[in-house]
């Protein structure tokens, strides 16, 4: 192995575990999000609305 292989090695398995991180993250996200829709009914047409009070604002 050369002097250049060495940073190169490294930084690619760098990567690749900042990877399987980020997939595992995403993983736990939908899991929890999941969860917490069942709890709150799921889509059950009852219940607070969104956050999009401020998104749309009157036009003059």
């Amino acid at each position: 192995m050369s002097a250049y292989d060495a940073p190169t090695t490294r930084h690619a398995e760098l990567l690749r575990q900042a990877d399987a991180e980020r997939l595992a993250r995403r993983a736990r996200a939908a899991r929890t999000g999941r969860r917490a829709a069942r709890r709150s009914g799921g889509d059950a047409p009852e219940g607070r609305v969104g956050g999009l009070r401020g998104l749309f604002v009157r036009a003059a």
